[in-house]
């Protein structure tokens, strides 16, 4: 995050640096507890005896849930502000991440059904966090750091992997898989009480001074996004004609489509990519745990390189429109190195094509800061609820997809070229579909 920080910085408060490290760190819990069914899934598929399609269904309980509560948990954003809102999420989230190790309790039948369950509620409470994160940096942030502050949150989920999938491996070996998720669901508990405590609007925190406050103001924050959600003054929130508006609009749906097949790529990390090192590469779930940290890290530092390029391109050119699509066409086109994995039987050149997918998916995955440039200010969370409604579809189909693959044929080739070929098409999305990237101008209905 040094780049945000600058000379002129200097009589500034810099309160928004810490509260996008809460967004950071927040996301990097979020996308931990998605993961919990990775890391345990091979043990827990042995012993409760469940094929590759049937872990694609559990897989994806996850998805359906999160993508049908996007719009919804978008308007309760706009409604209410995104402080309450998200803190609710994060705690509700975890007590049902917690609740899944309890079925390994349960007979086989049992068990699946409420594993898909409580995989289908953490779904829904998980669903504000991203739209609240674009707004909170639409609300912090000026237009020359929001790519590098959409990049840095983002980050969080390749920060994830290599933070706690050796953690969770290590669990998930020496105390049974259990306990991968009693551990991740109390953490989120912690952060959710954490979060109350750091997160204020602008014009609230205490510890912003003026200088700070008329910096990012000037810039194009849109310090006043909620302002008026004190219970008595907001209005009624968005209305269905803003997303209908939304949805009209050709470089939303292109930005739409370019983040589906960009989530494709997150999620094979996030379901079968521990599964495909057991079973396609011989690893123990150990080793697993380790070994995908590479990859992650690789995206880690992919993420926050492509928020940098993509500001500095900013700073350079005053344009968004090559400020944003540069990093993600390069990068999507870079992700389809995965493919190569098919190619090569060494385990260390697999990890190494892996890691150099995921580099390139990190340095591309600018979508957050794009919604947060183009969001229409009276429909952010909407907005974003859109657009990750879009995105997460990949949510659902990719472990499903994958599951009838791996079923099908025995091996992940198949798997493979079918993420790469989604990573071709995002960057075609962005280069003809989205056009011109500004902010969207609702009319009045």
């Amino acid at each position: 995050m040094s780049a945000i920080v600058s000379a002129a910085d200097a009589r500034r408060s810099r309160v928004r640096l810490l509260i996008v490290t809460m967004l950071f760190l927040v996301t990097t819990v979020n996308y931990a507890d998605r993961a919990t069914l990775s890391i345990a899934g091979p043990a827990l598929s042995k012993e409760l005896h469940l094929d590759p399609v049937a872990m694609g269904y559990v897989f994806s309980a996850f998805g359906w849930s999160y993508v049908i509560a996007q719009v919804p948990c978008g308007w309760l954003l706009d409604r209410f502000g995104s402080k309450w809102v998200y803190a609710i999420s994060i705690i509700v989230w975890s007590i049902f991440t917690a609740l899944q190790g309890l079925v390994g309790f349960l007979s086989a039948g049992t068990a699946v059904l409420l594993l898909f369950g409580l995989r289908f509620l953490v779904g829904i409470a998980e669903a504000p966090s991203f739209p609240a994160n674009a707004r909170i940096v639409a609300a912090w942030f000026p237009g020359n750091e929001r790519g590098t502050a959409s990049a840095f949150f983002n980050s969080g989920q390749y920060f994830a992997t290599v933070i706690f999938a050796p953690l969770m491996g290590w669990i998930a070996h020496e105390h049974g898989w259990r306990h991968v998720f009693y551990v991740m669901g109390g953490l989120g508990i912690v952060m959710g009480i954490a979060w109350i405590k750091t997160i204020y609007e602008p014009k609230e925190h205490p510890a912003i001074n003026e200088a700070e406050f008329d910096y990012i103001k000037q810039g194009g924050a849109l310090v006043d996004m909620d302002a008026a959600k004190d219970g008595k003054t907001h209005d009624s929130g968005p209305s269905w004609d803003h997303i209908r508006q939304l949805l009209a609009n050709r470089m939303m749906l292109g930005v739409y489509i370019g983040q589906y097949c960009i989530n494709t790529l997150t999620y094979f990390f996030l379901t079968w990519f521990p599964i495909y090192l057991v079973k396609e590469r011989g690893l123990s779930i150990l080793q697993a745990g380790f070994v995908a940290t590479l990859p992650a890290l690789c995206g880690f530092i992919g993420g926050v390189l492509g928020g940098v390029i993509s500001d500095y391109l900013l700073r350079r050119t005053g344009s968004l429109t090559i400020a944003r699509k540069i990093p993600i066409v390069g990068g999507m086109l870079l992700s389809m190195s995965i493919i190569a994995c098919n190619y090569v039987d060494g385990q260390a050149l697999v990890v190494s094509f892996m890691a150099l997918a995921f580099f390139g998916k990190g340095i591309g995955a600018l979508g957050w800061a794009v919604v947060s440039d183009t969001s229409p200010k009276e429909a952010g969370g909407v907005s974003g609820g859109l657009f990750n409604t879009f995105g997460n579809l990949s949510s659902i189909t990719t472990p499903i997809i994958i599951g009838y693959i791996l079923a099908a044929t025995g091996s992940f080739n198949g798997a493979l070229v079918f993420v790469g070929a989604n990573a071709l098409v995002a960057a075609i999305a962005y280069l003809f579909i989205v056009g011109e990237i500004k902010r969207v101008q609702l009319k009045a209905a």
